[in-house]
């Protein structure tokens, strides 16, 4: 059984990530946890917080589990799934505690977030909410943009530069989304210019092939001086479905992940992240 963690705030894009996690996760029994969390600085504000809480907590906990009844009536209208049981939750606590709490106490192995995603050079990639949770939770994070519709994923592409070493935790969960999809796993090494691997890399990379030996897996290397038109390339030659990370390496990871995008790179609205944690 896997406990699944969805954060809503009721909008279209949590909404397609509800949508996305239930097929991703057709196959598997799960517990779903569909959690809203109420800004906190509402909250907080105005000279008579002191006062008026409990009238505050009140009148949210009631517009809150009405959206939640209406949520959960949308659900029941998507095709039946024995396997999936659901559950909602209303937090009024700041957004990345509510995270941690959760998954302390329903022992969560899985979050499912929605993202808008960019629309032009000024905003950012990831919402803040969502970039809190990537950064700052130590659990395996699927992000769905706003334009990702559910495809089984073929290939997965997994950038990295073979400076760290790949821990147990971060390569069951590959192989466990890898077997669960009987998908192939295509590992990206992207760098300025085609030079040796060091001793470290080697011995990486080669620790990375042995313990990926019973998955359909490959290597490849992109020469680009811009790390994010390099995926975005492999992306269009291959029939990429996902991209998964580790949030270890925050210059490389960020770079693919944050940073501002110019139009032509389109990876960051359609193409669902796995964010993986030592």
């Amino acid at each position: 059984m896997k406990n699944i963690l969805i954060p809503t705030d009721f909008s279209e894009n949590s909404w397609n990530a509800i949508s996305y996690a239930l097929s991703f996760f057709r196959k598997v029994n799960c517990n779903f946890y569909i959690l809203h969390v109420s800004p906190f600085e509402e909250m907080i504000g105005g000279d008579s917080f002191y006062a008026s809480k409990d009238t505050v907590i009140e009148k949210h906990t009631h517009n809150n589990k009405e959206q939640m009844q209406s949520l959960l009536k949308s659900i029941e209208k998507l095709p039946l799934n024995t396997k999936h049981r659901f559950f909602t939750i209303n937090e009024y606590i700041f957004f990345v505690d509510a995270i941690r709490k959760q998954i302390q106490e329903k022992n969560i192995d899985f979050i499912v977030m929605g993202t808008k995603g960019a629309s032009g050079l000024k905003e950012k990639t990831i919402g803040s909410n969502t970039g809190d949770v990537i950064t700052k939770v130590k659990c395996p994070v699927l992000v769905i943009p706003e334009k990702a519709t559910y495809t089984k994923p073929k290939e997965i592409v997994f950038p990295t530069d073979y400076y760290m070493y790949y821990k147990s935790r971060v390569l069951n969960t590959i192989s466990e989304i890898l077997y669960m999809n009987n998908a192939s796993l295509r590992v990206l090494h992207i760098a300025k210019k085609e030079q040796d691997l060091t001793t470290l890399q080697v011995k990486n990379k080669d620790f990375l092939d042995d313990s990926l030996d019973n998955l359909d897996h490959s290597f490849h290397f992109l020469s680009n001086t811009n790390m994010e038109e390099a995926v975005q390339c492999f992306i269009e030659s291959r029939e990429i479905n996902m991209i998964t990370m580790i949030a270890k390496n925050l210059n490389f990871f960020q770079r693919i992940l944050f940073h501002p995008m110019v139009e032509k790179i389109s990876y960051h609205t359609n193409i669902p992240f796995l964010v993986l944690h030592e």
